[in-house]
């Protein structure tokens, strides 16, 4: 159903003394005349406030493997309400949801969505959680910090998959609100972002740091490896050093398949070799929980104990095939803690993806 939602009053803006609205969200700064929109599109200039306009309103919901966002040490197995709006802080040239993520088209955002029908139809439907993802949350972090509220009053999990690209305040603000974040490392060069993101490296690291040091969140990050743009050793070398020294080494690390998209068609696809040869670097740094995902590989879905090595939670793609973790989150064989938020079994959601209407 086509929805005319109301105009949302926005937070995290002032206005400047050449009469603009400077929106304070993210690092982009965007200073608006009446009417115009940020960088992101859905925030706005609507006299003297700044809207944001997709509250109440989504691109469409489904309930996925929570694998599939990806977070491999968080509730293995269990299914999570997945849903997002419209636009994006970033112009990723690789986007590989850019058909939601950068689209300008409203009437895309067909269901109406109230945060507490959200919570309801997750509850509903047996999820452990509810994800704020497909595109960036950061952008519509009003309509992602209500939805929230009305999770946990029916005690549900939140989870964030975001880019990470935001301001300390509101920063502050949305992140209390998630019990667990994927987040994008998109890189780990300044010129990567500038040239290929519209963005910089740096506010990303700073959440990082955040989420890890001043938070309880469930943090794993995703690293989309691209064919001669991030992928050599050395730059891997030095994003993985950098990891287990300020994030530490039970950080899991998701390195994802590039698949030719959006600006950037004449990149090939990302080998499966690539992949590998990334898992074994950040395995060397000494992280303890490193994952592969958009290609078949068994070693690089399963969860290995850091301590003896055995292989704990066995994956084929997103569906769990053995699963040994003791009740208290353990490895059974020689007792080592597995970093992570754990059931005292798997849930048995496996490869389903199920869209959901609402409304």
């Amino acid at each position: 159903m086509k929805v005319n939602a109301p105009s949302y009053p926005a937070r995290y803006w002032h206005q400047i003394e050449d009469g603009r609205l400077q929106c304070d969200l993210c690092p982009r700064d965007c200073k608006l005349h009446e009417g115009q929109r940020g960088a992101c599109f859905v925030r706005m200039r609507e006299g003297e406030q700044m809207i944001l306009t997709t509250y109440g309103r989504s691109s469409g919901f489904c309930i996925d493997p929570i694998e599939k966002k990806p977070l491999n040490n968080f509730y293995p197995g269990s299914s999570v309400f997945s849903f997002g709006t419209a636009g994006c802080n970033l112009a990723c040239k690789f986007c590989q949801n850019w058909d939601i993520s950068k689209s300008h088209d409203m009437d895309r955002l067909m269901d109406q969505a109230s945060p507490q029908a959200i919570a309801k139809a997750a509850r509903q439907q047996g999820c452990k959680s509810v994800a704020f993802t497909y595109n960036d949350p950061v952008i519509f972090a009003e309509y992602a910090m209500d939805t929230a509220d009305a999770c946990h009053a029916l005690g549900l999990q939140t989870v964030a998959v975001t880019a990470g690209y935001i301001h300390e305040q509101p920063r502050r603000d949305f992140f209390a609100k998630m019990d667990a974040a994927n987040v994008d490392l998109k890189a780990f060069t300044e010129d990567f972002y500038f040239k290929l993101t519209s963005a910089h490296l740096q506010p990303v690291l700073d959440t990082l740091l955040y989420l890890k040091h001043k938070t309880d969140i469930w943090l794993e990050l995703t690293t989309l490896l691209i064919p001669g743009r991030n992928d050599s050793d050395e730059e891997l070398t030095a994003m993985c050093g950098w990891i287990s020294k300020e994030l530490g080494p039970d950080v899991p690390l998701h390195f994802s398949a590039f698949h030719p998209d959006y600006k950037m068609v004449d990149v090939p696809q990302t080998p499966l070799a690539t992949l590998v040869r990334a898992r074994n670097i950040a395995l060397q740094q000494g992280l303890h929980y490193v994952y592969t995902g958009n290609v078949h590989n068994v070693e690089g879905d399963t969860t290995f104990c850091p301590g003896c090595k055995a292989p704990l939670i066995v994956r084929d793609w997103y569906q769990i095939n053995d699963y040994r973790l003791t009740a208290s989150g353990h490895c059974p064989d020689c007792g080592t803690a597995i970093a992570g938020r754990f059931d005292a079994a798997s849930g048995h959601f496996g490869r389903h993806r199920i869209p959901v209407t609402l409304g």
